[in-house]
Protein backbone atom coordinates (compact mmCIF):
# COMPACT_ATOMS: atom_id res chain seq x y z
CA UNK A 1 0.00 0.00 0.00
CA UNK A 2 1.50 3.56 -0.92
CA UNK A 3 1.51 6.09 1.63
CA UNK A 4 -1.27 7.91 -0.38
CA UNK A 5 -3.58 4.70 0.14
CA UNK A 6 -2.09 4.44 3.84
CA UNK A 7 -3.55 8.28 4.25
CA UNK A 8 -7.04 7.76 2.54
CA UNK A 9 -7.49 4.75 4.42
CA UNK A 10 -6.96 6.32 7.64
CA UNK A 11 -9.19 9.18 6.95
CA UNK A 12 -11.96 7.01 5.41
CA UNK A 13 -11.94 4.62 8.85
CA UNK A 14 -11.83 7.53 11.49
CA UNK A 15 -14.99 10.36 11.75
CA UNK A 16 -13.42 12.35 13.82
CA UNK A 17 -9.10 12.30 12.60
CA UNK A 18 -6.50 14.74 13.43
CA UNK A 19 -2.90 14.97 12.12
CA UNK A 20 -0.98 16.99 14.46
CA UNK A 21 2.47 17.14 15.58
CA UNK A 22 2.70 15.50 18.84
CA UNK A 23 -0.49 13.68 20.45
CA UNK A 24 -3.01 15.28 22.38
CA UNK A 25 -1.79 14.91 25.88
CA UNK A 26 1.75 16.20 24.18
CA UNK A 27 1.23 18.75 21.68
CA UNK A 28 4.62 19.65 20.02
CA UNK A 29 3.24 23.26 18.17
CA UNK A 30 1.22 25.35 19.69
CA UNK A 31 -1.60 24.97 17.07
CA UNK A 32 -1.87 21.49 17.36
CA UNK A 33 -2.00 22.15 21.21
CA UNK A 34 -5.31 24.81 20.41
CA UNK A 35 -7.02 22.15 18.09
CA UNK A 36 -6.40 19.95 20.64
CA UNK A 37 -7.92 21.91 23.32
CA UNK A 38 -11.21 22.87 20.89
CA UNK A 39 -11.71 18.97 19.85
CA UNK A 40 -11.26 17.71 23.49
CA UNK A 41 -13.69 20.93 24.40
CA UNK A 42 -16.24 18.74 22.00
CA UNK A 43 -16.06 16.04 24.39
CA UNK A 44 -16.41 13.41 21.73
CA UNK A 45 -13.33 11.26 20.79
CA UNK A 46 -11.36 11.32 18.28
CA UNK A 47 -8.37 9.69 16.32
CA UNK A 48 -5.42 11.13 15.69
CA UNK A 49 -2.42 10.87 13.77
CA UNK A 50 1.54 12.23 15.03
CA UNK A 51 3.17 13.47 11.66
CA UNK A 52 6.37 13.83 13.39
CA UNK A 53 6.51 10.33 14.50
CA UNK A 54 5.04 10.00 10.87
CA UNK A 55 7.67 11.55 8.68
CA UNK A 56 6.11 9.86 4.98
CA UNK A 57 2.75 11.23 6.29
CA UNK A 58 4.05 14.22 7.07
CA UNK A 59 5.42 14.94 3.74
CA UNK A 60 2.28 13.22 1.48
CA UNK A 61 -0.39 14.71 3.65
CA UNK A 62 -0.40 17.89 1.99
CA UNK A 63 -0.61 17.00 -1.76
CA UNK A 64 -3.39 14.68 -0.50
CA UNK A 65 -5.51 16.73 1.11
CA UNK A 66 -4.08 20.06 -0.95
CA UNK A 67 -3.45 21.95 2.19
CA UNK A 68 -0.40 22.62 3.07
CA UNK A 69 0.28 23.51 7.09
CA UNK A 70 -0.34 20.99 10.20
CA UNK A 71 -2.92 20.55 11.95
CA UNK A 72 -5.22 18.72 9.47
CA UNK A 73 -8.70 17.88 10.66
CA UNK A 74 -10.93 15.96 8.62
CA UNK A 75 -14.48 14.89 9.94
CA UNK A 76 -16.58 12.34 8.16
CA UNK A 77 -13.65 12.07 5.34
CA UNK A 78 -13.88 15.94 4.85
CA UNK A 79 -10.98 17.86 5.28
CA UNK A 80 -12.36 20.83 7.96
CA UNK A 81 -9.18 22.91 7.80
CA UNK A 82 -5.98 23.54 10.31
CA UNK A 83 -6.15 26.11 13.16
CA UNK A 84 -7.55 29.35 12.37
CA UNK A 85 -10.59 27.69 10.61
CA UNK A 86 -10.96 25.34 13.75
CA UNK A 87 -10.64 28.45 16.18
CA UNK A 88 -13.38 29.77 14.10
CA UNK A 89 -15.51 27.25 13.83
CA UNK A 90 -15.35 26.92 17.60
CA UNK A 91 -16.15 30.60 18.23
CA UNK A 92 -19.04 30.28 16.19
CA UNK A 93 -20.30 27.36 18.24
CA UNK A 94 -20.45 25.07 14.85
CA UNK A 95 -17.22 23.09 15.61
CA UNK A 96 -19.69 21.98 18.51
CA UNK A 97 -22.20 20.94 15.97
CA UNK A 98 -20.12 19.59 13.47
CA UNK A 99 -18.58 16.90 15.83
CA UNK A 100 -21.70 16.25 17.49
CA UNK A 101 -23.31 14.94 14.44
CA UNK A 102 -20.71 12.45 13.40
CA UNK A 103 -19.84 11.22 16.91
CA UNK A 104 -21.31 8.12 18.48
CA UNK A 105 -23.26 8.54 21.31
CA UNK A 106 -20.59 8.17 24.50
CA UNK A 107 -17.33 9.99 23.68
CA UNK A 108 -14.15 7.30 24.40
CA UNK A 109 -10.25 8.18 24.73
CA UNK A 110 -8.43 9.28 22.02
CA UNK A 111 -6.94 6.91 20.24
CA UNK A 112 -3.88 7.14 18.01
CA UNK A 113 -4.01 5.64 14.32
Amino acid sequence: MSIEETIKEQIDSNTILLYMKGNPEQPQCGFSAQVTQLLMSCGQRFAYVDVLSNPDIRANLPGVSNWPTFPQLFIDGELVGGCDIITELHEKGELQTLVDSVAPESPEEDEEK
